[in-house]
C-alpha cells in the first residue's frame, strides 16, 4: 500500500496539508471566538485549548505505543482525520465547532506519530535534519495560509475560507490513504498485538514515573515543559493580542506570519545543520532557549508594532530548539521504542498546550486586558490604552522567566548518554572476557594450546 518506499517526504506532506488548513482560518477563528465570547475572551481561549491540551496529554502515550505495535500509517490516519473533524463545524454551529475543539484533543497528536515515522525511514544521524525539515514545513504550511485566508474572507466571506480549508483536510486524509506507505516493518512489532500493549503503557502519569528513573530523558523533559508551556500560551492568544492590543489589521498579521515562518524555515533547515555540526546537539538547544527568552521579554515590554516584528525575527531563530531536542531524544532510544519515546515527548508537550493557553488567559484576566469589543483595524483607541500600561503583555514576561529555569535545567542535560552506557557496557563485556580468558589460561597449561597459532 502507498506510492514509492516510505520516506520523510511523505510525512512532511501529511503535515503541510493539514497545518496549511488550519492556518486559512487565522482569521475567521479570531472573529468567530469573540462573537462567541464576547466577554473575557482571553479566558475562555485559554480554556478551551486547555482542556484540548490536556486530553492530548492523556491520549500521547498510548497511541504512540499502539503506532509501534500496529504501524504508523492507521493512525496517522486517525489522527489527522480527528483533528480536522471541527472545520466544518465553525460556520454550522460555532459552540460545536468548541467543543469538538476541545475533544479533538484525544487524537491531536499527529507529531507524535510523525515523529515515530521519520525515525523509522532515517538513520541516526539523518534525524535532525530530518526533524528539522519537518518542524520547518510545519512553518512553511502558515507562511501563506494565513494571507490566502483573510484575502478570501475580506473578498468572499468566512464561508468560503471555511470550504476551502475543509476541503484541503479531505486532500490529506486521502493522500494518507492512497499515498502514504507504512513505514514500520511486519518484523520489528512485537509478534501479538494483544500482549504488547500495557496499561503502563497507556497510563501518561506511568510514563512520567518511568521518566523520572531516566537520568537523560527527565532533564529533556523538563526542559521540553518548561520551554514549551509558553510557547503554547503564547500561540494561542498572540494573534488576539497583536490585532486587538498592539494595533495590527489583518493583512500586517497575516505578513507577520508569513515573514517569521520564512525565517523559520531557513533557521530549522538551514542554521539548525548548521549548528548541530559546529557546536554540538546539547549547545544548539541551549542556544535555542537562549533566543526564546530575548523574544518572550521583547513581546512583554513591546508596545509599538516595529518592536513586535523585531522580536518576531528572534522567535523564528528560537524555533531551533524543538527539533534538537528530538534528535537528542531519538538517539536514547532504541528501534522499537520511538514512538513511545515521541509519545512521552509529545506528550508533555500536550501538557504545555492545556496549561500554557489556560496560563496566558488567567494572566491577562488577572491584569485586565480585555477585549470590550471586536474593533476594526484603526489603531489610536488601542495606543491610547496601550501607552497606560508600564508592562503590556505581562504573560509573554512571566515566559521569560519560565524560559530561564528550562536553560538551567538543559544545562544538566548529557550530550549523548546512549554512545556513553554502550561504550560502558562494551567496556565491562571486554573486561569481563579478558577476566575469563585470563582463568583459563591459568587453568589450561598444555603447550600445544597454548603455542598453537589456530
Amino acid at each position: 500500500q502507498g506510492i514509492g518506499r516510505p520516506s520523510v517526504y511523505h510525512a512532511v506532506v501529511v503535515i503541510f496539508l493539514e497545518f496549511f488548513a488550519w492556518g486559512l482560518l487565522t482569521t475567521p477563528m479570531l472573529t468567530v471566538l469573540h462573537e462567541t465570547f464576547p466577554h473575557h475572551t482571553f479566558l475562555m481561549n485559554g480554556l478551551i485549548q486547555g482542556v484540548k491540551g490536556f486530553l492530548s496529554f492523556l491520549s500521547a502515550p498510548l497511541i504512540g505505543a499502539l503506532s509501534d505495535a500496529w504501524g504508523r500509517k492507521s493512525f496517522l490516519l486517525l489522527t489527522v482525520f480527528f483533528t480536522c473533524v471541527p472545520i466544518p463545524l465553525m460556520r454550522i454551529s460555532p459552540w460545536w465547532y468548541f467543543a469538538m475543539i476541545s475533544v479533538s484533543g484525544i487524537f491531536s497528536v499527529t507529531f507524535s506519530v510523525i515523529f515515530a515515522y521519520v525515525a523509522d525511514v532515517t538513520q541516526e544521524h539523518e534525524r535532525t535534519t530530518a526533524y528539522g525539515l519537518v518542524s520547518a514545513t510545519f512553518a512553511a504550511s502558515l507562511v501563506t495560509s494565513p494571507a490566502i485566508g483573510a484575502y478570501l474572507s475580506a473578498s468572499y466571506g468566512d464561508s468560503l475560507v471555511v470550504l476551502v480549508a475543509t476541503l484541503v483536510a479531505v486532500v490529506d486524509i486521502c493522500f494518507i490513504l492512497i499515498a502514504v506507505p507504512e513505514s514500520l516493518p511486519e518484523k520489528i512489532r512485537p509478534a501479538s498485538w494483544g500482549s504488547s500493549i500495557s496499561w503502563e503503557q497507556a497510563d501518561p502519569f506511568a510514563s512520567l514515573k518511568k521518566v523520572r528513573r531516566d537520568p537523560t530523558v527527565l532533564p529533556i523533559c523538563i526542559t521540553v515543559l518548561l520551554s514549551y508551556l509558553p510557547e503554547a500560551g503564547q500561540y494561542s492568544s498572540f494573534f488576539l493580542y497583536l490585532r486587538q492590543i498592539i494595533g495590527f489589521g489583518s493583512a500586517s498579521i497575516a505578513a507577520f506570519i508569513a515573514v517569521v515562518g520564512i525565517l523559520s524555515i531557513v533557521a530549522q533547515t538551514v542554521f539548525l545543520s548548521i549548528l548541530m555540526r559546529s557546536i554540538g546537539n546539547k549547545n544548539t538547544v541551549l542556544l535555542g532557549l537562549g533566543f526564546q527568552v530575548f523574544q518572550l521579554a521583547w513581546y512583554g515590554f513591546g508596545s509599538q508594532p516595529w518592536m513586535m516584528w523585531a522580536a518576531g525575527a528572534v522567535a523564528a531563530m528560537s524555533s531551533i530548539t524543538f527539533p534538537a531536542i528530538s534528535a537528542l531524544v531519538s538517539r536514547n532510544a532504541e528501534a522499537d521504542q520511538q514512538g513511545v519515546v515521541q509519545g512521552i515527548i509529545t506528550g508533555v508537550r500536550g501538557l504545555c498546550n492545556g496549561l500554557g493557553p489556560a496560563l496566558y488567559g488567567f494572566i491577562f484576566f488577572l491584569f485586565h486586558v480585555e477585549l470590550n469589543e471586536l474593533l476594526p483595524d484603526n489603531t489610536s483607541e488601542k495606543k491610547t490604552k496601550q501607552n497606560s500600561t508600564v508592562i503590556p503583555g505581562p504573560p509573554f514576561l512571566v515566559g521569560a522567566c519560565i524560559v530561564l529555569l528550562a536553560f538551567l535545567v538543559a544545562l544538566f542535560i548529557p550530550e549523548n548518554s546512549k554512545a556513553s552506557s554502550t561504550k560502558k557496557h562494551s567496556n565491562s563485556m571486554n573486561s569481563s572476557l579478558s577476566n575469563n580468558l585470563d582463568q583459563s589460561n591459568e587453568e589450561d597449561i598444555e603447550p600445544l594450546l597454548q603455542d598453537s597459532s589456530v
